[in-house]
């Protein structure tokens, strides 16, 4: 049977004044669900804000453009973590995590979310549980439930059930106050792969930043590996596969570039042309290899190990 490899842009899910989320579809693109592996990206414009929520997969988070405040409560935790962000800022969110977004800056704020689909309810998509909104778990629960179990009045609670706006992304009113981030909650929260160390870096060629349990501990118990790969104007990635039985998924963050991937017996199952936007996933001990155009080619990867 042949495998469909070609890369894929995202597609509108939803949306609301503040901004839009964005997803990669497993039946446009049929390897997210044999990888087990789900692809999402928020986009928030000025004063944005995605309302709370949280996945039935650990993810990696990664900004792409702008910077913002994310609000994060890990589980079992007694208080929730505001962390400013920005371009090149890699986040882990395992299993069982709420977050919020919130852009109070004049550029889109762009956030790209790679991660484990196999314990989630769809393979190949990440499905998101809104605590507030007209599909939040307010609404779900009479009356009497939500009195009950935050000591409201009948009238508040009707009020709290009656009054969730339909949107997951709202724009919040001037004057409105937010959360202030604090630089204490980022410490082994974050790593930003446009700063940090390189673990690559060849002359005229490019660079590399890998994400892992040493630098960014979280991601042991995401369960994924992820790395920034920079390449410059007519650089090659030179071929190479997972030894570990791994997927790895790219998305291309800007530039353009060729891409060749060769599989079993040498056949060669995709050669194409990449540029920003675009998702594309190699399959386990296939070979791929790069070469960046003369803008260069900068991409964002994991791979399904966090090794």
């Amino acid at each position: 049977m042949d495998i469909d490899l070609t890369p894929k842009l995202s597609k509108k899910s939803y949306g609301g004044d503040g901004g839009a989320y964005y997803a990669w579809c497993s039946d446009d693109l049929p390897m997210l669900r044999a990888a087990g592996i789900g692809a999402g990206k928020l986009a928030l414009e000025k004063s944005g804000l995605a309302l709370p929520f949280y996945s039935d997969s650990s993810k990696v988070a990664y900004v792409l453009q702008g910077g913002g405040t994310c609000g994060i409560v890990l589980p079992e935790a007694t208080k929730e973590k505001v962390i400013a962000i920005k371009t090149g800022d890699a986040i882990a969110l395992p299993f069982g995590v709420l977050t919020w977004w919130f852009n109070p800056g004049d550029t889109e704020l762009v956030v790209l979310f790679l991660g484990d689909t196999s314990k989630g309810h769809k393979a190949g998509q990440f499905t998101n549980f809104p605590i507030t909104g007209g599909n939040g778990i307010f609404t779900g629960f009479t009356t009497e439930f939500v009195g009950r179990a935050w000591d409201l009045t009948e009238d508040e609670a009707k009020k709290l059930v009656h009054s969730q706006t339909n949107a997951g992304i709202i724009k919040v009113k001037d004057g409105q106050s937010m959360p202030e981030p604090s630089s204490k909650d980022r410490e082994g929260m974050v790593l930003n792969c446009l700063e940090a160390p390189l673990d690559v870096d060849i002359k005229n060629g490019g660079c590399v930043v890998v994400l892992n349990t040493k630098n960014l501990p979280l991601v042991g118990e995401v369960g994924l590996g992820a790395d920034l790969v920079r390449l410059n104007g007519h650089a090659m990635c030179s071929p190479g596969f997972s030894c570990d039985s791994a997927y790895q998924v790219t998305y291309v963050v800007r530039g353009s570039g060729r891409v060749q991937v060769v599989g079993v017996d040498g056949k060669r199952v995709l050669e194409t042309t990449v540029k920003g936007g675009c998702l594309f996933i190699v399959p386990r001990f296939f070979v791929v290899s790069k070469i960046a155009d003369a803008d260069g080619l900068e991409w964002f990867s994991i791979i399904t190990t966090p090794k």
